[in-house]
């Protein structure tokens, strides 16, 4: 449902989002080979501004959990469209009613990765940007694409989870993966704005079914924030 969710507020915001400071329009009325520039005056510039974001995450990955947690991010823009960016993500976990339904109707212990922290580098390509005009406002917004490195802290129960009579026990894990995320900031003010993001984490390791074979995992982040540029 989050994914769908975000991609509908990609599409409706893509019909308002621009390439760049100069955009070309074609005149029907105009000769063939005529073409007309229109400069749109860009108010929030990127170029060499440092910015840092605070957020709260939602997470979509573990059935048997309730996991949230908050973000904090910081970066700054080489180039009008290009950046690199830091970030580290703090997660809380607490069991669901899956998880209990489980234990209650089973008598079983479901296998259970939770995430714990995850941080890492990006690189950042902001293309588009682009002007709402909503109840007699105008609000003005700039759309990012980040891919980069990721480092996971994750624990859980895969040595135990297998084992007949065994007490259930979680065991800290860390991968090494990638991360990719899109990104949506809205600014309220000259050096204020507000951030929609929606992140993947890509890592490998192992399952219950075969503990010795790492397999890919993904982890789904949707990160609500508040920031500040300078």
């Amino acid at each position: 449902m989050a994914r769908i969710w975000i991609f509908a507020i990609g599409i409706i915001m893509a019909r308002y989002a621009f390439a760049g400071e100069e955009s070309l329009y074609d005149f029907l009325w105009l000769d063939p080979d005529k073409k007309v520039y229109v400069l749109q005056n860009k108010l929030h510039k990127k170029e060499h501004s440092l910015y840092f974001d605070v957020g709260y995450i939602s997470n979509f990955t573990s059935k048997f959990q309730d996991t949230n947690g908050f973000a904090l991010n910081g970066g700054f823009y080489l180039h009008e469209d290009w950046g690199l960016e830091i970030f580290y993500n703090q997660y809380s976990n607490s069991n669901n009613d899956d998880f209990n339904n489980i234990r209650l109707i089973n008598q079983a212990e479901p296998f259970i990765r939770r995430m714990k922290s995850s941080y890492g580098a990006l690189a950042v390509w902001s293309p588009f940007y682009g002007k709402i005009n909503t109840f007699n406002q105008i609000f003005y917004f700039d759309w990012s694409f980040a891919a980069g490195y990721a480092q996971v802290v994750t624990d859980s129960n895969i040595k135990t989870v297998t084992v007949n009579n065994a007490p259930n026990e979680y065991n800290t894990e860390i991968y090494h993966g990638a991360v990719v995320k899109t990104k949506l900031k809205f600014h309220l003010k000259e050096n204020i704005h507000l951030g929609l993001e929606y992140m993947n984490t890509y890592y490998r390791a192992p399952g219950p079914q075969n503990p010795n074979k790492d397999k890919l995992r993904t982890n789904t982040d949707v990160i609500l924030s508040i920031g500040f540029s300078y």
